[in-house]
């Protein structure tokens, strides 16, 4: 029963990943920095080293210009995610780095399915909260 039970576990975990919404990239990472205009800001993604792979300890950037800088405090949340699948939590605390600069390190864990689309969401209040979804390489 023991058997039976983890088998059908491991069935749902390996499929669990390829099912979801239909989103799509817009934003390549492994090219360069990835700019979002939000609420009066601009803001910057930059992830690295490049090419952005999965497994693997990533350093994540991020610069905002414009609008108000006294809103964001000395550390935001980068939460990782994927459309449409529950990966569990994970997410980067990102340390004020400089004037409207964040940096952070984390992992991006490899979906068994080979699944390779992947969100990036600040989160930094109810109303500002700017993502970026882009896929990641082997």
């Amino acid at each position: 029963m023991l058997l039976y039970s983890f088998s059908i576990f491991l069935v749902l975990f390996l499929f669990g990943c390829s099912s979801g919404t239909e989103a799509t990239a817009d934003c390549d990472p492994h090219a360069g920095p990835c700019t979002k205009e939000v609420d009066g800001y601009t803001v910057t993604l930059d992830i690295s080293p490049k090419p952005v792979r999965h497994m693997k300890e990533l350093t994540f950037g991020v610069v905002f210009s414009g609008g108000s800088p006294a809103l964001f405090s000395d550390s935001l949340l980068l939460d990782l995610s994927m459309p449409g699948m529950e990966m569990g939590k994970n997410q980067v605390v990102l340390k004020k780095a400089g004037d409207n600069r964040y940096t952070g390190k984390g992992i991006i864990v490899k979906c068994l399915s080979g699944r390779t689309l992947w969100r990036a969401t600040l989160l930094i209040s109810e109303t500002l909260e700017p993502t970026f979804t882009f896929n990641v390489r082997d």
